[in-house]
């Protein structure tokens, strides 16, 4: 049992109903307490100028546990999580070995669990092993707790077996979460087709390679009936796709990293690809664009970090050998604050509720909210001060970044998990 927690002189916001107040947050026994209830706590926590609000929420993490600890493991991640604000995050299942049997979900649970840090739902593989060729036993994987359905890193090449993992997904109330790759257009392409990858001279891949399997998930989740998620959503096309899914009443949401909103192909450097080396890769200004407008007409719902660690000497194989992805967890949210709330694209709110409540309606989780009884999942946001990102303080084993250096609005001061203290950037505010 954790002991009473009051959080003093905060400004509440509520992601559920939008409200904006300030006041004082009760925590006892790990939940949001009435204020009325009397309660000494044993802990103070100083939120004079901070935001309290409901911890972030992220879907799409890379831990490489097991198989991958080189470059990042459960313990690191979490704290890495835990420094971004993020109290839950959504394991990857390209591990090795993959999260394609109980036994492994069940290793992950309970090393997040150990770790306590931020809350590891572990996500299930769609086929076998990841090899595409076979339906996984999703009915085991999800009774060992897998929070969703993915191949992440891999598409599901057969549109039959990809039917039938949807009509599955649809018994068991899981939602299906697709990488969206053809393959076969991709070829050996390591960045966006387009002027920029003539100018670097490196094989493109074009935005279609994304679109054509955007187009068809849509199609089987409307004849299915059952719930599919886009990740690392990077194209106009697949923008639109989505939207007018969407409004036929087709079960279909997208999410957006924070890197494909800061940044297009125009800033790729073909010598440095741990920062720039991503799949789907940076893409043009007009898909830049369409991601921003579907992000504040509600096309997408959620905000992901794709956080994706490597070792250096991995990273420096050169553009067309080295591994794709970046982290993001510690930046993610000073990244999309600054691009979306400080440029005046969204509300405080409604940039809230990307990495919260919509990030939880894609699980089928209850919304985050800050009402009497809600889990004390909570973050502390300092939405007033500037900081230069400098990946030797992440705690994170890696540094593939393109963030370094960068000026940012906005980081976690504190990190609330079930009424625990997990981060405090400053000491000095906990008495």
């Amino acid at each position: 049992m954790n002991q009473p927690l009051l959080i003093r002189n905060g400004r509440l916001l509520d992601p559920v109903t939008g409200a904006l107040t300030t006041g004082d947050l009760l925590i006892v026994d790990g939940r949001i307490a009435p204020s009325a209830i009397p309660h000494p706590p044993s802990a103070l926590l100083d939120a004079s100028g901070l935001v309290v609000a409901p911890g972030l929420m992220d879907l799409h993490v890379h831990l490489r546990e097991p198989g991958g600890e080189a470059a990042e493991d459960i313990a690191t991640g979490s704290l890495a999580a835990a420094r971004g604000g993020f109290t839950t995050v959504v394991a990857m299942p390209n591990t090795a070995p993959p999260h394609a049997t109980p036994e492994v979900l069940q290793r992950v649970l309970r090393r997040g669990a150990e770790v306590g840090l931020t809350r590891v739902l572990p996500s299930g593989c769609v086929t076998r092993d990841r090899k595409g060729a076979e339906l996984a036993d999703l009915a085991a994987l999800a009774a060992a707790g897998a929070a969703a359905f993915t191949d992440d890193g891999g598409v599901i090449p057969n549109a039959a077996l990809l039917e039938q993992a949807l009509r599955e997904c649809r018994r068991l109330g899981k939602v299906l979460m697709e990488h969206a790759e053809d393959h076969a257009l991709e070829k050996a392409g390591v960045m966006h087709e387009g002027e920029h990858s003539q100018r670097c001279q490196l094989p493109g891949i074009p935005a279609r390679a994304e679109a054509l399997i955007v187009e068809r998930d849509i199609a089987l989740a409307g004849a299915t009936g059952a719930a599919v998620h886009i990740q690392h959503v990077s194209a106009a096309e697949s923008v639109e796709l989505i939207r007018a899914g969407r409004a036929r009443g087709i079960r279909v949401t997208g999410e957006v990293t924070p890197h494909h909103l800061a940044l297009t192909d125009a800033d790729v450097q073909p010598d440095n690809p741990g920062a720039y080396k991503m799949n789907p890769p940076l893409r043009s200004a007009r898909d830049r664009a369409a991601l921003l407008a579907g992000l504040c007409d509600g096309t997408l719902t959620c905000l992901a970090t794709d956080h994706a660690p490597h070792t250096a000497e991995a990273k420096a194989r050169g553009f067309l050998r080295a591994p794709s992805g970046i982290i993001g967890l510690e930046t993610a949210l000073g990244v999309t604050y600054t691009e979306l709330v400080k440029k005046g694209r969204l509300a405080l709110p409604a940039w809230l509720r990307l990495w919260t409540t919509g990030p939880a309606a894609v699980l089928g989780l209850p919304p985050p909210g800050l009402a009497p009884g809600a889990v004390a999942d909570l973050v502390l946001l300092d939405l007033e001060s500037d900081w230069v990102v400098n990946p030797a303080e992440f705690a994170t084993k890696s540094s593939n970044t393109p963030f370094g250096g960068w000026k940012l609005t906005g980081r976690a001061a504190a990190t609330v998990l079930g009424g625990r203290l997990t981060w405090l950037a400053d000491a000095a505010r906990k008495r």
